[in-house]
């Protein structure tokens, strides 16, 4: 496992994994020393299929069937890969540590390696994540190349970013690159200055909307669910509702008490139910997140919405039939940057089975006369909204079966692991000095110094500099 590497020259607070832990684990949850142990996944073997590997994860924890789309529709949901651990924010809910500043950003050819990581463990078609910290902050030139990267090797690169830097300019370069897909991280939890609810916000959501609009590329917002906007939701929600002709999905992300945030364990009354249930307030219908199967239950639930003429209508109400289109079209691929070509291939995916073809025509019919009266009024025109509900979990209450299904991983130096455990453990990962290979062999690059040497004593040689304070040790110091 990665083990932490202690920089004698750095004199930043020395932050220990057992800091974050009680000394006896909460009863049900893993323990320190389970989760310290905890490893990344092992390469493939030549033999070995991605899909099955994940299947065999669904059956190991009982969450396998008919209806499970890990394993059966892609081998991983998404994985992460953070080109840096800066950011231009101090979110409240900050998933990053307190020693994430003093992290210098790895080389490219680390990034590149774990890219061809990624693209071993996962194949063709994978969901990256290029994220931090907040990735704009990387020199752009290297942005761009990480992008191209990803999109060489036919994986599909998302930006997840606060979009402070991420200009139009950048937007269109980042696409010719071959970027598929924009989230844009917007809530309260970033205390924005002259911001101080969730309305107000939308001023900043919908520049982000004007930057990407009319561009060939999908775009999300993610949005941190706490008590302080908790009420705010569903106006969040109809914000999104108003906009569909750019939004494609909205992703709720659950309060958990992990990393530097100031903010800890979450009320009672945030959960996916109630967070569910605040999204259907936004749209003005009931919704069915129990329909396609994403991973263990109790971290994803995933929605879809037609929005025609301003009012929605839930498209997986029919779930039998709509679980059934799930794994028809499991091998289909769809390009979120062009809406009407995605439309085109679930069409062709449903025509393979002429009996689900059949059922397709009539559920076609039902929801045309359903929205038959908006449908005139905006005369024919209608786009789909999808909501996503991700609830992690505190860095003290991991769930041992939850970590091994999961289906968002980060990419680290040794391999995937999933996020929560990677957030739980973080220093673990990013103070580990890294072997590199350049042109003058392979040296050690060391992470608080940016340096490279032929030992980790040379490589930590040079002076660090102290870390910006943020989260809880900015906290901690303002009020001595």
């Amino acid at each position: 496992m990665a083990q932490k590497f202690t920089d004698p020259t750095s004199n930043a607070h020395d932050a220990t994994f057992n800091d974050i832990w009680s000394e006896v684990p909460e009863m049900g949850y893993m323990g320190p020393e389970e989760v310290k142990a905890w490893e990344t996944y092992p390469a493939l073997k030549p033999s070995e299929s991605s899909l099955r590997r994940a299947e065999q994860r669904m059956k190991d924890i009982k969450e396998w069937s008919p209806h499970q789309l890990l394993g059966r529709r892609w081998p991983i949901a998404c994985v992460a890969l953070e080109i840096t651990q800066r950011c231009n924010l101090d979110c409240t809910l900050c998933y990053l540590s307190e020693r994430s500043e003093e992290v210098k950003d790895i080389p490219l050819e680390e990034v590149y390696r774990r890219i061809d990581m990624i693209h071993h463990h996962y194949g063709d078609h994978t969901d990256v994540q290029v994220t931090g910290g907040d990735p704009t902050l990387r020199k752009r030139d290297e942005l761009l190349l990480i992008i191209k990267r990803i999109r060489s090797l036919n994986m599909r690169p998302s930006l997840f970013t606060n979009g402070i830097k991420c200009t139009r300019d950048l937007i269109v370069d980042m696409i010719d690159a071959g970027l598929v897909d924009i989230a844009f991280h917007v809530d309260t939890t970033q205390e924005r200055k002259g911001f101080t609810d969730e309305k107000s916000l939308n001023k900043i959501r919908l520049d982000y909307i004007n930057r990407a609009r009319g561009l060939p590329v999908s775009i999300f917002f993610n949005t941190t669910v706490h008590a302080g906007n908790f009420d705010e939701i569903p106006d969040v929600v109809r914000f999104f509702s108003e906009h569909t002709e750019v939004v494609r999905l909205a992703s709720f992300q659950l309060q958990a008490d992990t990393g530097r945030g100031v903010l800890r364990e979450r009320k009672f009354l945030i959960n996916p139910d109630t967070v569910s249930e605040q999204i259907e307030k936004g749209v003005g219908t009931k919704l069915s997140f129990d329909v396609p199967l994403v991973g263990h239950p109790k971290c994803n639930r995933y929605a879809m919405a037609l929005e025609v003429n301003g009012r929605m209508f839930d498209m997986f109400d029919e779930k039998e039939f709509v679980r059934n289109v799930f794994v028809q079209t499991a091998e289909t691929k769809f390009d979120r940057r062009e809406p009407a070509k995605a439309v085109i291939s679930l069409f062709n995916g449903i025509a393979q089975n002429p009996k689900l073809a059949v059922e397709g025509v009539g559920w076609l019919a039902r929801k045309v006369w359903a929205a038959r009266t908006e449908l005139v009024k905006s005369r024919g025109r209608a786009r789909k909204i999808s909501f996503f509900i991700h609830n992690f979990m505190d860095a003290k209450k991991l769930d041992r079966d939850r970590c091994h299904g999961c289906v968002f991983m980060t990419m680290t130096a040794d391999g995937p692991v999933s996020m929560c455990i990677h957030n739980a453990k973080r220093d673990d990962f990013i103070l580990k000095p890294l072997k590199i290979k350049t042109q003058d062999g392979q040296k050690i690059w060391n992470p608080l110094t940016g340096q490279m040497g032929e030992t980790e004593l040379e490589a930590a040689q040079a002076k660090v500099r102290p870390a910006p304070l943020k989260g809880r040790a900015k906290e901690t110091v303002s009020s001595v």
